[in-house]
């Protein structure tokens, strides 16, 4: 049975809710859990839940939902990890001075065999690194890319690089392709992923040098994609295609902006019902609705972000991870165990 190890130290709200979190996930997916961290903290909360008998307070945002549980019926092991990597900590510095971190024996669990996937809310960087030195690479790629999901007017999209590689060449984003193409047929369930470059005009001429080399590139190869060309940032999130190519520092430029723009747009439809009585009254109306829209763009239910190109499954989760976006990160990483995702990458690239 798939055991996901998880950092229970990284995060702006561990180990509470990243523990919390966990626990769900044990509950709700039937899934062995590796706590990785400092024992007694962990054991502290732990008996927290069992005495209660549930997890509180840690739904959807805005939600005080309660999961009632039976924590000795659970598959949870706890791995003792007195070092912790902070958020503002240099990655690769970090982890040279702290090899006994919650992160590094996270890796070094799925490493080891004894987890199947890490799942880490702490420093990008930190679980990045982690996982490029205690996993390595999947023969045939030159970088690992973060691998993110987006709501779209329909379905979903996906974005790769989120942000772990600032500067990249063409080869490396035909990589990046390749493997959000994979994950789009093989996680999200579209049966022919449409690719699309992310650039500033459709035609093949627009952009900088790595776009129109990346554009020929892809064409060039069209018969093992499903290429339809260079999309804009205005169609990105309308169905425009189904996985969007980029270097990883226009990739988190973008996904910082979505994030904003969402977070802005919900900000001027609460104020707007808050001006007047009349406005009040739509806004209840409104309520049942608005809470569905949320729903889809919440980056909580997506969980977290799949680290794909590492021989092994890493899944990085938001900073502000509370214990309902834990627990969707833990059912992502069960789901690239169990679809055998990095079996198919290895084997594209063989081919």
């Amino acid at each position: 049975m798939t055991r996901i190890a998880i950092d229970a130290m990284g995060g702006d709200y561990a180990p509470h809710e990243i523990i919390a979190g966990a626990v769900w996930a044990a509950y709700e997916y039937n899934v062995p859990i590796e706590l990785v961290g400092k024992q007694k903290d962990i054991e502290v909360e732990l008996n927290k839940i069992k005495q209660s008998g549930f997890i509180s307070d840690c739904g959807n945002k805005g939600s005080k939902k309660r999961i009632k549980v039976n924590i000795s019926q659970l598959d949870i092991k706890i791995t003792d990890a007195q070092e912790v990597i902070g958020m503002g900590e240099h990655p690769g510095q970090a982890l040279r001075k702290k090899k006994k971190s919650s992160i590094v024996l996270a890796v070094k669990s799925v490493a080891d065999g004894t987890s199947d996937a890490v799942v880490a809310a702490g420093s990008t960087g930190a679980a990045m690194a982690a996982s490029l030195f205690g996993l390595g690479r999947i023969a045939g790629i030159t970088r690992p890319a973060i691998c993110v999901t987006l709501p779209s007017l329909n379905k979903h999209v996906v974005v790769i690089d989120g942000g772990a590689n600032a500067e990249c060449t063409s080869e490396m984003l035909y990589q990046f392709a390749i493997m959000g193409s994979l994950f789009s047929k093989h996680i999200l369930g579209v049966k022919n992923p449409r690719i699309g470059v992310l650039n500033i005009g459709e035609e093949d001429t627009k952009g900088n040098t790595l776009a129109q080399e990346t554009h020929k590139l892809l064409d060039k190869n069209k018969d093992k994609f499903n290429f339809i060309g260079n999309i804009e940032g205005k169609d990105l999130l309308l169905d425009s295609c189904d996985v969007v190519v980029c270097d990883g520092f226009v990739g988190n430029v973008t996904l910082k902006v979505t994030e904003g723009t969402a977070s802005l747009l919900f900000k001027l439809i609460k104020k707007e019902f808050q001006s007047s009585i009349f406005g009040g009254m739509v806004g209840m109306m409104a309520k049942r609705f608005l809470k569905n829209i949320y729903a889809k763009i919440n980056y909580e239910e997506y969980g977290g972000m799949l680290l794909l190109g590492v021989n092994g499954v890493t899944v990085i989760s938001h900073g502000r991870s509370k214990a309902y976006a834990i627990k969707n990160a833990v059912r992502v990483a069960k789901e690239a165990v169990e679809t055998g995702l990095n079996k198919k990458i290895t084997e594209f690239i063989q081919k």
